[in-house]
């Protein structure tokens, strides 16, 4: 009987390694690791204890696993794309999230394209998020109650201008705030692409150019992209008018297009810069913008003739007028001979006169509406006051 037993458990010992061979490896380490503990029964009982204790010990490895699965899934993100009051991103800006415990408490700093993400978030808890930029008012978020695995993306995280920054000017010379004034008024395109240069929107504070700044100024509408194409279509329109008398084709398209182009530099070199600096007198024009329609319909009307001085009194406008005669006067140089004469000269500084009427009457009640920097320069002022 004994050796019946002895032989059982060889045979039950033989079929344990057997099996143990074609467990997978993890499997048989957990067996073997088993049957070596010093408190393990006979052999006999090695396999069933095993099983047992495998058996017992696997559901509490896939509760780990699903206990942290469950966590990963509970955790939330709150992100966000920080810019300026117009939607223009702003890079750099340091964003901080609060929340119930001091924990909580994390900062970043908005990527290039101003976005900014926190993960990783408790759920069933309260967070605040503060965005702050130099220059900007900082800005704070309501209270954000984020449900487990909740991802919240805010919008309109917008900063604003602050206030201090735009009255910083008020403390420079008068030549740095001319300055500024001119990079505003750079920025000022009728549509968003045509030249609005010469326009002050803001004439209660405006300040007088230096010679500097206007010749500056009467370069950059030479030279600007879309003044370019308005004398190449003006060539095009002249072309098929058959004016002046020049010769059809791509000879006579090339004169017409070099005289326009020097009608147009000759007069606003001369009565856009040249003149006004020698006689001391703004070449833009000052926007009334208030009181009565007659007022201002006067205001446009006689801009040709009256212009603001350097020493901020009305005067008359010698340069506009001047600029206007002595371009139609260098006409008679290029112009071809059958167009020469008293009647080129006068009829083209007629034409200029009534076009600046015209334009006068154009930025007076048109033009202020459709230019979106000074329809912007608009909101700033509401938004201060």
């Amino acid at each position: 009987m004994q050796l019946n037993s002895n032989c059982c458990a060889v045979s039950l010992a033989a079929i344990f390694a057997l099996m143990s061979a074609q467990l997978p490896a993890q499997q048989s380490s957990a067996l073997t690791a088993i049957a070596l503990l010093p408190e393990a029964p006979s052999p006999h009982l090695a396999p069933a204890e095993s099983s047992a204790e495998q058996n017992s010990g696997q559901p509490s490895q896939n509760s780990q696993s699903s206990s942290s699965i469950v966590s990963q899934h509970e955790t939330g993100i709150i992100s966000g794309t920080v810019t300026d009051e117009y939607g223009d991103v702003l890079p750099g800006a340091v964003v901080t999230l609060d929340g119930p415990l001091p924990a909580d408490h994390r900062q970043e700093v908005a990527n290039d394209t101003g976005g900014f993400a926190f993960n990783g978030l408790r759920g069933n808890a309260s967070y605040r998020i503060t965005v702050s930029r130099e220059g900007f008012v900082t800005w704070t978020s309501a209270g954000i109650v984020l449900a487990p695995g909740q991802y919240v993306g805010l919008k309109e995280v917008e900063l604003k201008i602050a206030s201090e920054q735009t009255s910083v000017m008020v403390y420079g010379s008068t030549a740095q705030i001319a300055v500024e004034q001119v990079h505003i008024e750079e920025q000022q395109r009728v549509l968003g692409f045509i030249p609005n240069y010469y326009v002050v929107y803001d004439p209660k504070n405006a300040v007088p150019l230096t010679t500097k700044l206007k010749f500056k100024l009467a370069m950059r509408v030479s030279v600007d992209p879309i003044s370019i194409i308005g004398i190449a279509t003006m060539a095009a329109l002249k072309q098929a008018a058959d004016t002046p008398d020049y010769v059809q084709g791509a000879k006579g398209y090339g004169q017409r297009l070099g005289a326009i182009s020097a009608d147009s530099f000759s007069d606003i070199l001369i009565g856009g810069a040249v003149l006004p600096s020698l006689l001391h007198q703004d070449p833009r024009y000052f926007y009334q913008g208030t009181g009565t329609t007659q007022s201002r319909l006067r205001h446009a009307l006689f801009s040709p003739f009256i212009c603001r001085g350097d020493n901020g009194r009305s005067q008359p406008n010698f340069s506009s007028l001047g600029g206007d005669l002595a371009s139609s006067a260098l006409s008679n140089t290029y112009y071809p001979q059958s167009n020469r004469g008293a009647g080129l000269v006068f009829g083209n500084f007629a034409v200029g006169t009534v076009e600046r009427m015209v334009s006068g009457l154009a930025q007076e009640f048109i033009l202020r509406k459709l230019t979106p920097a000074a329809k912007n320069a608009d909101k700033q002022a509401h938004e201060a006051n």
